[in-house]
């Protein structure tokens, strides 16, 4: 059994052996790991957007020495650097130590100052490591030719599970690339896609994102948002849906979804056994496309176990008829429907499945009051995605009912 180097001593020692000045938050960080002990499991939460702790975001030269530290800490398996300032030249780092570590499984890089370059070291580094399970880079500039490197970095490593290049600007050669490359690839089991950089209407991406789907047998998890995604390409998901087996959570939000594209969602409800988390937050499904979820879920689906409609127009008919579908429908246990028309009809119906324990207050995003005998509901901070960008700097996340993808169907960090 390996000795356990102590991580602060080691890092004092690398700051002065190479002249760099500690940076308070790391030794913070690595001083709070040496007195709790340590396990094999252990990630390091360096986050620069920590509220609890005076913060000194790490650098590129903060990075180098902290990168020698880790070397030899082989019970350390996740590592969260998100909100930081590494740029371009901090993922040498990175890559040197993906390629030399063979026990990190868990890295988190979103919103640093990554750009095509540092991606391309990344996605390199990624061809020869066999232990990263996870990889967030999120909110990096990568841009299309750095979502390429990554394309092409899925069709030859086949240990990455989760891989999120979401709001990286990626484009509509990146995305093609991407579904091109997941139609052989077996390990990745989610991937975010959300907000790139499309400039046609004819939703190509979305096609061969639907051709991918109907091959591919591992993916569990695909976030389409901001895809600006119309009623056909709906369609084409919903078609390919009918053959997959897989996919368990779905996130179409904040795109050009109306009644139409709903009924098509529908009747993918009625035949599909395997969803069961659909993510409709800011499109325009309204009374009619609430309507057709609600009679899919009520008479034939009985897997989905989340839907979330916030801010979809829906006005106090689509509202209740929902509710009407979660009275014999048993199964779907988390709804959230904040920013839609609520008229007395809806908020009472919501607050009787409250009030009877068949709707939890932590699964919803909505709590009754009342005023004068008229009912009314109030925003819960609850949904799909509240840990998101987010995760408490101690400790895991305290309730995580209160956001469903992670009570569902998530992967651990590591």
């Amino acid at each position: 059994m390996s000795v356990h180097p102590d991580l602060h001593p080691h890092y004092m020692w690398a700051c002065q052996n190479s002249g760099q000045p500690e940076n308070p938050f790391i030794a913070c960080v690595l001083q709070e790991a040496d007195k709790n002990g340590w396990t094999k499991g252990i990630t390091l939460k360096i986050a620069g957007n920590n509220p609890l702790v005076p913060v000194q975001r790490v650098t590129d030269d903060d990075l180098q020495v902290l990168a020698t530290v880790l070397r030899s800490a082989v019970f350390v398996t996740g590592l969260d650097l998100r909100c930081n300032v590494l740029t371009d030249a901090g993922t040498k780092h990175v890559a040197t130590f993906l390629q030399e570590n063979s026990t990190l499984r868990y890295l988190n890089l979103m919103f640093n100052d990554i750009g095509t370059s540092g991606a391309e070291l990344i996605a390199r580094a990624l061809h020869r490591n066999e232990t990263l399970v996870c990889l967030r880079m999120t909110g990096n500039k990568i841009g299309n030719k750095g979502g390429m490197f990554f394309a092409s970095m899925l069709q030859v490593n086949s240990t990455l599970e989760k891989l999120d290049l979401g709001d990286c600007d990626t484009g509509t050669q990146c995305l093609v690339a991407i579904a091109t490359a997941l139609t052989l690839n077996r390990s990745v089991k989610a991937i975010n896609l959300n907000r790139p950089l499309l400039y046609s209407q004819e939703e190509e991406t979305t096609v061969h994102i639907a051709l991918m789907l109907k091959t591919n047998s591992s993916l569990v998890e695909l976030h389409l948002c901001k895809h600006e995604m119309k009623n056909f390409g709906v369609e084409w998901l919903c078609e390919a849906l009918y053959d997959n087996s897989s996919l368990r959570y779905l996130d179409l939000s904040c795109n050009k979804i109306t009644s139409d594209g709903a009924k098509f969602l529908g009747e993918l409800l009625k035949r599909n056994r395997t969803l069961e988390i659909l993510d409709l937050d800011a499109n325009r499904v309204e009374d009619d496309g609430a309507t057709y979820l609600s009679e899919a879920l009520a008479l034939y689906n009985r897997t989905l176990q989340a839907l979330s409609v916030v801010s979809n127009n829906i006005s106090g008919r689509g509202l209740v008829a929902l509710s009407d579908a979660m009275k014999t429908n048993m199964e779907l246990s988390y709804i959230y429907i904040w920013g839609n028309k609520f008229d007395e009809a809806a908020c009472t119906a919501f607050s009787e499945l409250i009030r009877t324990g068949r709707l939890k207050l932590t699964h919803t995003d909505v709590e009754p009051y009342e005023v004068d005998g008229h009912a009314h509901l109030a925003e819960l901070s609850h949904g799909l995605k509240k840990h998101y960008y987010w995760t408490p700097s101690c400790g895991a996340v305290p309730n995580k009912d209160a956001n469903a993808s992670l009570a569902i169907a998530a992967a651990p960090e590591h």
